[in-house]
């Protein structure tokens, strides 16, 4: 099944730090890097971009004693392995990527930009995206601010669970209300 040409879906922070043997590893990150791949090549979305940790300095993000809420071990960092997408997802099999947290801590893409300078939202908007299908890494952290953006912003959203790995899964069962109630779709699979 082929997606309307104004919806795009958008791969969130799927690097290797994210993923088991990265800094911050998440349980199944592996997996969703293969199975997000495996949906890019069957040609179901005309447009997919992705979003990155690109951290430079993020402050208090960083922390030799993180308490995995607010600050967090060094994970990400421009110009290491740990920051690069995961294979066997690569740069060219997206539209566009937006980079967040340079300087600070950023959980949604909407917060980054790309190597121009523009927006996500800008972006989206511009070519005539109206909805977006959300998917990657972290259900409960990057997934869902990104999510909870997207809406915001005006946006249709549908976050695909079967498509992200969560860093506490115990979480899922509170975002998924959250999420619904923000007007966000959360569907089990594509």
């Amino acid at each position: 099944m082929t997606a309307p040409v104004t919806t795009a879906l958008i791969v969130v922070d799927v690097q290797n730090d994210f993923c088991e043997g990265g800094s911050l590893a998440v349980t199944g990150g592996a997996q969703v890097a293969a199975d997000v791949a495996e949906l890019i090549a069957s040609g179901t979305y005309g447009t997919v971009v992705a979003t990155r940790d690109h951290h430079v300095d993020p402050g208090s993000h960083f922390s030799d004693t993180p308490d995995f809420v607010d600050s967090w071990p060094r994970h990400c960092v421009v110009g290491t392995p740990g920051a690069e997408l995961h294979e066997p997802l690569h740069a060219d099999l997206f539209a566009a990527t937006f980079f967040k947290g340079e300087y600070e801590a950023a959980y949604s893409g909407f917060e980054g930009h790309d190597a121009d300078g523009t927006t996500l939202a800008d972006w989206l908007r511009a070519a005539g995206i109206t909805d977006v299908d959300v998917v990657g890494i972290a259900t409960d952290h990057c997934v869902r601010a990104t999510a909870l953006d997207a809406a915001r912003e005006g946006f249709g959203v549908r976050v695909v669970e079967g498509l992200t790995a969560a860093v506490t899964s115990a979480n899922l069962p509170d975002l998924r209300t959250e999420l619904t109630a923000a007007g966000v779709v959360v569907a089990p699979s594509r």
